[in-house]
C-alpha cells in the first residue's frame, strides 16, 4: 500500500489548521440528553471524512440496523457502555473501545444503560451527515415514503434482522 497522489503543490506549507475547544456547545441538543458536537464536517475536510461527537441519552435507542453503501462508518467509545452490532451480534463497548464498519457492513448501536453514553463516530470518506443529524428525528415522525427517500438520500438502508 502506498501513499496516496499528492494534493499540495506549495513549497512552504500553508496556516489553514481549525481548532475547536472542549467546551463549545453542541451543534444539535434532542430530548433524552442526545448531543451531537460537529467535529470536522465533509465541508470542513473537503470531503476526506466526518468526525462527530455522539453523547446519547441514558436507554436512548439509536438507529436500528443499516449499511451505507458510499461511506465506511466508525465508532469509538469514549464513556459509558454502547451496545454495537456488528452484523452478527450485539457487543457491548467501553471507555477505549472501537468499531470499524465498512462499507456496506450491517450495524447498530443503542443505550441500554441507565447512564449516559459519549463516543466518535468517523464516516469515511466524508458525507453532508449533518442534515440527517438534524432532520432524522422529525422524519421518522412523519414515517412512510418521506422517510425512505430521506434514508435513501443519506445512504441509510436499513433492513429487518428479526
Amino acid at each position: 500500500m502506498s501513499y496516496p497522489e499528492p494534493r499540495y503543490f506549495g513549497e512552504d506549507g500553508e496556516t489553514n489548521a481549525v481548532f475547536r475547544p472542549a467546551d463549545t456547545e453542541p451543534d444539535i441538543s434532542s430530548g433524552g440528553g442526545n448531543r451531537t458536537h460537529y467535529l470536522a464536517t465533509s465541508a470542513g475536510t473537503d470531503g476526506e471524512f466526518g468526525l462527530y461527537k455522539v453523547e446519547l441519552g441514558p436507554r436512548s435507542p439509536g438507529p436500528s440496523t443499516h449499511f451505507h453503501r458510499s461511506i465506511s462508518e466508525s465508532f469509538y467509545v469514549l464513556s459509558g457502555e454502547l451496545r454495537l452490532f456488528d452484523g452478527e451480534r450485539w457487543i457491548t463497548g467501553r471507555e477505549g473501545d472501537f468499531l470499524y464498519v465498512p462499507v456496506g457492513g450491517l450495524h447498530a448501536f443503542k443505550n441500554d444503560s441507565d447512564d449516559p453514553v459519549s463516543m466518535l463516530m468517523l464516516f469515511s470518506p466524508g458525507a453532508p451527515r449533518e442534515e440527517y443529524f438534524e432532520q432524522v428525528a422529525e422524519m421518522t415522525r412523519r414515517g412512510g415514503r418521506e422517510l425512505r427517500d430521506f434514508q435513501v438520500k443519506h445512504d441509510s438502508f436499513f433492513v429487518d434482522t428479526e
